[in-house]
């Protein structure tokens, strides 16, 4: 089994930042991608970042410039640095990973979190 699990959301105020965190936990053989989606309220999820094993990175033009994506891979853990934060940035963050297990080994599956509640206010 796999689980995902995401902290570090919060009420911020508008200019302030956060640090949020994402760590995959279970029978592990291979972390691929992972990625934060957010969701604002009575809008769809969209995708704030994510990043490969390797390091490449892809960050939305919305959050681009203000978030930063990183993660380690020793760890299986991947943190969404948001700073600047804007009253429209507010939602539920949600953490998505690629995941092959031990059991399953070269098929990888997409696991997500429950998901981490951010508030900025103006």
């Amino acid at each position: 089994q796999v689980h995902v699990g995401e902290s570090g959301g919060g009420l911020v105020q508008a200019g302030g930042s956060l640090r949020l965190s994402c760590v995959v936990l279970g029978d592990i053989f291979r972390v691929n991608s992972m990625a934060w989606y957010r969701q604002p309220p009575g809008k769809e999820r969209e995708l704030g970042a994510s990043s490969t094993s390797r390091g490449t990175t892809i960050v939305a033009d919305s959050v681009k410039g203000r978030f930063t994506i990183s993660r380690d891979n020793a760890q299986n853990t991947v943190y969404l640095q948001a700073n600047s934060l804007k009253p429209e940035d507010t939602g539920v963050y949600v953490c998505s990973c690629n995941v092959a297990t031990i059991a399953t080994m070269g098929t990888a599956y997409d696991y997500w979190g429950q998901g981490t509640q951010v508030t900025v206010s103006s």
